[in-house]
């Protein structure tokens, strides 16, 4: 029994998302959840960069004495999860798109990935892609995570901007879209009426199951009570904390 925190970072906001489904699966659990507001987006940034500011974020996290890290974050996990674990000793526990389960589920149409440009142009969705996505159709989306940051999950602006994001898939027949980032999780709802009646599909569920595996196999499980949550940012707590405590209790249905 370790009844010590885990530890959940993110670029920003999006990661709350995770951290729901991190919640609902291990609800005795205590998490200490860290947004880099102030350097978010870090899906323009470089892989340097991205690597430079996930240590940061480790490195707060640490000051906590967690016993394990999640990378809530799609863009993060790709520039910086294989170092980070060639550093640390602790489990690293990250999150990539979910084509493998969009893919097996296909029916003869094309599946829509969702992602960050940075996240696209990593080696590591180069290789899901290899394995998963013949039939896939990547769509960098720029500035779409940052509707999440501002807790702006409807509305006439997101739906224009989705309008536009989505003009090259009018007429594709589209069985599946793969929301490539945390954040796009709260926009479902905006997502899914610009493409009507297509399956979404996250990374989040698969991810808390992996984190559970990883506790359980180490015998880093908590003991029997309830778990809390602790949120912090690296930017404004005034503006930020309350989005976040906004989006933890946001209701999700993909």
């Amino acid at each position: 029994m370790d009844n010590r925190p885990v530890g959940v970072f993110d670029s920003g906001m999006g990661g709350i998302s995770l951290l729901r489904n991190l919640r609902a699966l291990l609800p005795e659990e205590d998490f200490v959840y860290y947004g880099d507001d102030a350097n978010a987006p870090y899906g323009t940034k470089t892989e340097g960069e991205i690597l430079a500011l996930s240590r940061a974020d480790v490195d707060f996290l640490l000051r906590f004495d967690v016993k394990a890290i999640v990378i809530a974050c799609n863009t993060a996990t790709s520039a910086a999860a294989k170092t980070l674990r060639s550093e640390m000793t602790l489990p690293i526990i990250g999150i990539e798109p979910a084509l493998k389960p969009a893919a097996l589920a296909r029916k003869g149409g094309k599946i829509a990935v969702l992602a960050t440009p940075a996240t696209l142009r990593q080696q590591k969705f180069t290789d899901l892609m290899r394995l998963y996505g013949e039939h896939a159709l990547p769509l960098p989306c720029p500035g779409l995570m940052e509707f999440a940051e501002r807790g702006v999950t409807e509305g006439d602006e997101l739906d224009a901007y989705l309008e536009n994001a989505f003009s090259s898939l009018r007429g594709v027949r589209l069985d599946g879209v793969v929301l490539g980032c945390t954040h796009y999780s709260f926009l479902c709802g905006a997502i899914r009426k610009a493409l009507p009646n297509v399956p979404l599909f996250d990374g989040n569920d698969g991810t808390a199951r992996q984190l559970k595996r990883v506790l359980t196999e180490k015998g880093l499980r908590s003991g029997e009570k309830q778990g809390s949550v602790s949120l912090y940012t690296s930017g404004d707590a005034g503006a930020s904390i309350p989005i976040m405590q906004m989006l933890l209790s946001t209701p999700i249905s993909l």
